[in-house]
């Protein structure tokens, strides 16, 4: 038996070496909602479809090194799939990967990759079938 058994993602950060350039790309980019601001602290919560991410300011970007399973990912809907990959990589200002159709694993999809302006890497995935509940 678990020592605790979790409900849900509350929410997950995201390091950022500025916030208000961040704040932009995730409103613009991944259609995200600003809910509570700190420029000045250096924190800002952003709503996803009802979940949480946190853009958090840090002096160094988290260096990946081109490891892209590091990465966070995002369902968009089967009928928007097509389109914002499209236009992710029309963007000249966005460093787009690859896109692939994986299926037999634990999240099953047609799926992108691509960077923000710090370089993490986020997916976006018409997920098709998911393993757990």
């Amino acid at each position: 038996m678990a020592l605790v058994k979790t409900k849900g993602l509350a929410h997950f950060t995201i390091p950022v070496t500025d916030t208000v350039r961040s704040q932009k790309f995730y409103e613009e980019v991944l259609g995200m909602e600003a809910v509570q601001v700190n420029h000045k602290r250096g924190m800002v919560f952003m709503d996803s479809g009802g979940d949480c991410v946190i853009l958090t300011k840090t002096q160094h970007p988290v260096n990946q090194a081109g490891e892209q399973d590091i990465h966070h990912a995002w369902i968009v809907g089967h009928d928007e799939y097509a389109n914002a990959v499209k236009e992710l990589q029309r963007r000249d200002d966005i460093k787009f990967h690859f896109e692939e159709d994986r299926q037999g694993g634990a999240v099953n999809g047609p799926r992108a990759y691509f960077e923000d302006p710090d370089g993490n890497v986020l997916e976006i995935i018409d997920l098709t079938s998911y393993k757990g509940n």
